[in-house]
């Protein structure tokens, strides 16, 4: 029953010394240095006076502050790298959160500036910007100015940027320390969250359920503390967003994608209103697969008898997925490449490591950094191909847009990461004929899908009712559970059953400490992936190329604009089905594929 790292030691670890050779690096010491000698020159050159600057010196300050956010960035990065390598040391542990304040305390300086640019009128603000070094600014200058409804004082602002590292941030660095240090008893073996969910996809029946309900055992175990966890992060958002005047809960969110509201309720609609076409249609024939009348919830990503259980080395695994980037694009693959020819990518399995996976922008003037937690497993093969491809992107955007325009709102950001599976997938699929060895490539596909975005918009479908619950009063545990299952109950349907081993399961999502109603970015990036794929399939050359300059665009420009050289539009309500008709037709073909496995 135990997790196998024997290849452990074939697979990368990352090198931070392209950030800081370590915490105490003279480099560090000395950024931190010059960091505070340029905010307090920006606040004598331009607080207050940002009105009455001439355009060209208006760009000159631009770019200071530009270069200043940059230079934090790098070493908020580093920190937060350094803190993912092992959340269960208490040394890294203080360096992280004596980095974040060191950082609060000089973003505090020149708060001001993006309070003093939603201050502008908009005729002065145009004057501002007809220099051509401040207008290429200007989709930035906009971003931050869609908040300006929102914007409290600025003591008050002052305040809230201070106390949030002993408020927001310290709650979740308590979730992060929680979850690493939490050990599961198996059979005489402590176990890492990340090694119990690779044994709840274990292809034993009794090991997926023993790993299921023992690692709902610790989560119920620490079940007051993921709540106190939960309603208090949730109570502060509702405190702050009523000072802040946002009518709902995903308000903020939404603003900071640059999506509109009606947009993302059209995807959550059209989601849930294909639950039954989807995911009860899957889950259904899936239970006949295995022989049972309905499945339990450690059957739901179970392996299809017969599907082979073969460990995938690391080095297949990366010329599976930097082939198909070299087959779509050789320019995209040559900076594919780039992450595998240099320590940027941590693999290994490590007790304290942060469960999962990301990829870390860094800074435009580094590299980003992927983190996987390689087990050889195809789902382990296509998150390698996912955060490739944010990898990819913010190479890209970085190169190009530099460090304040880089940054893709999450309406567009999870693109690049769904397109690069879909292109790994596709090669797999396109290479086997046997209809065995392709049901079980659809089947895998298929759930990864399900996973990103039926799963995706209930786990949201949770977070809304939690949010708006809590306005009530402090939700218990069981209150908590009790929307959790309701609302997997929806999604799933009767095909699957959920018993009380699965009912602190909400316990353990990090999306909803991290980052508040981000989840169904998943589910939108999914759908947009599947409609633009689907302009691939019948496109004539050239598709590649546009697709690139997407990705080098990053954040400057809106959706609408970025979307419109393929024909699509997120606005109009049959976007979202066609994304959504490409998982029905994989669950059509699966289900026309002979009965035998």
């Amino acid at each position: 029953m135990s997790v196998s790292l024997k290849s452990s030691g074939d697979l990368p670890t990352w090198d931070l010394s392209d950030l800081y050779a370590g915490p105490t690096a003279p480099a560090l010491e000395a950024d931190f240095a010059w960091a505070r000698d340029q905010a307090e020159a920006l606040v004598v050159e331009a607080e207050g006076k940002l009105a009455g600057l001439p355009s060209p010196q208006f760009a000159a300050v631009l770019k200071r502050y530009e270069a200043l956010d940059e230079r934090l960035g790098k070493i908020g990065s580093y920190a937060q790298l350094l803190y993912a390598e092992d959340m269960s040391n208490p040394d890294v542990g203080r360096f992280y959160q004596s980095v974040q304040e060191r950082i609060t305390e000089i973003a505090s300086r020149v708060l001001f500036f993006g309070l003093e640019l939603n201050q502008l009128d908009e005729a002065v603000l145009d004057g501002l910007l007809t220099d051509f070094d401040a207008a290429r600014y200007r989709p930035w200058i906009a971003a931050t100015r869609a908040f300006r409804p929102h914007q409290l004082p600025d003591a008050q602002e002052k305040l809230l940027l201070e106390k949030s590292l002993t408020g927001r941030a310290a709650w979740v660095r308590l979730f992060d320390e929680t979850m690493a240090a939490l050990r599961v008893p198996l059979e005489g073996r402590d176990l890492t969250s990340t090694e119990v969910l690779a044994l709840m996809v274990s292809p034993d029946r009794k090991t997926r359920q023993a790993a299921t309900q023992a690692f709902g055992t610790a989560l119920g175990e620490q079940a007051r503390v993921f709540s106190l966890i939960t309603n208090t992060l949730a109570k502060d958002k509702e405190v702050e967003d009523r000072w802040r005047k946002y009518p709902r809960p995903i308000s903020s969110r939404n603003l900071g994608n640059r999506v509109e509201d009606d947009v993302v309720a059209a995807l959550i609609s059209a989601v849930r209103a294909a639950y039954p076409r989807l995911a009860h249609r899957y889950y259904k024939l899936k239970a006949g697969w295995l022989g049972l009348k309905q499945l339990e919830a450690w059957d739901r990503n179970a392996p299809l008898p017969g599907a082979p259980d073969r460990q995938i080395p690391w080095r297949e695994a990366t010329e599976t997925v930097l082939s198909a980037y070299r087959a779509f694009s050789p320019d995209l693959g040559k900076v594919a490449e780039q992450f595998f020819e240099n320590p940027w990518i941590d693999a290994r399995l490590r007790p304290g490591k942060a469960p999962g996976a990301f990829a870390h922008p860094t800074v435009p003037s580094a590299h980003p950094y992927l983190l996987v937690n390689y087990q050889g497993k195809v789902r382990d093969v296509m998150t390698l191909a996912h955060e490739l491809g944010h990898g990819v992107h913010q190479v890209l955007a970085g190169k190009e847009q530099g460090h304040l325009l880089a940054d893709t709102p999450l309406t567009l950001a999870e693109t690049a990461s769904v397109f690069g599976e879909m292109l790994t997938f596709r090669a797999l699929l396109a290479a086997e004929t046997d209809p065995v060895q392709r049901r079980f490539l659809l089947a895998s596909k298929v759930e990864d899908m399900l996973n990103t975005v039926v799963r995706q918009i209930a786990l949201h479908s949770f977070e809304e009712a939690v949010h708006d619950r809590r306005r009530e009063g402090e939700l218990l545990p069981d209150d908590l559970s009790e929307i959790w299952l309701q609302t997997q109950r929806d999604c799933l349907g009767d095909a699957v059953r959920l018993d009380d081993s699965y009912k602190n399961f909400w316990a353990y999502i990090p999306h909803f400490i991290h980052s508040p109603f981000y989840v169904y970015a998943y589910a939108y990036g999914d759908c947009l992936v599947n409609s633009l794929y689907a302009v691939y399939a019948t496109a004539e050359d050239g598709f590649a190329e546009r697709y690139v300059t997407l990705l080098k665009a990053g954040g400057s420009q809106h959706h609408s604009a970025l979307l419109a050289p393929f024909g699509l539009d997120a606005r109009d309500p049959a976007f979202w089905d066609r994304g959504l008709q490409m998982i029905a037709d994989f669950i059509d073909e699966l289900e026309g594929l002979p009965s035998h496995v």
